[in-house]
């Protein structure tokens, strides 16, 4: 069992949750209720639904990958973790381009995403 690989996949499977459940309250009921025309609302809707979808398979391949030693598998684990790697960099972009007063607090989500690539990649080290 690769305990690297198993940490990433239950963060993984954490930050799936927390964004399902808090994005679902805290960012869509918001957009699909604001004044955006319907049909970038309902883009970003779709969208949002695809990250989700993302989260848990990159949750659920970092558990597989954990379980035993895949043929592959630390290639995939490279790809998950410089995916992860992106979303944090996106948020952080985001974020400190926004001008914000204490902008690394104010979407953290970058801090829920790092720690995933990281585990991923000392795994397959």
């Amino acid at each position: 069992m690769n305990g690297w690989f198993l940490t990433a996949g239950i963060t993984a499977a954490g930050v799936a949750a927390i964004h399902i459940i808090a994005g679902g309250r805290d960012v869509v009921r918001p957009l699909l209720a604001g004044d955006v025309p319907a049909e970038p609302r309902r883009v970003l809707h779709a969208v949002w639904h695809m990250v989700s979808v993302d989260l848990a398979l990159a949750a659920a391949a970092l558990i597989w990958l954990s379980l035993a030693d895949r043929p592959g598998g630390d290639a995939m684990a490279w790809l998950i973790a410089a995916h992860f790697v992106a979303y944090s960099a996106a948020f952080l972009v985001v974020t400190l381009a926004a001008g914000w007063s204490k902008p690394l607090l104010r979407l953290p989500q970058w801090m829920l995403l790092l720690p995933v690539a990281v585990s991923a990649a000392a795994g397959a080290v």
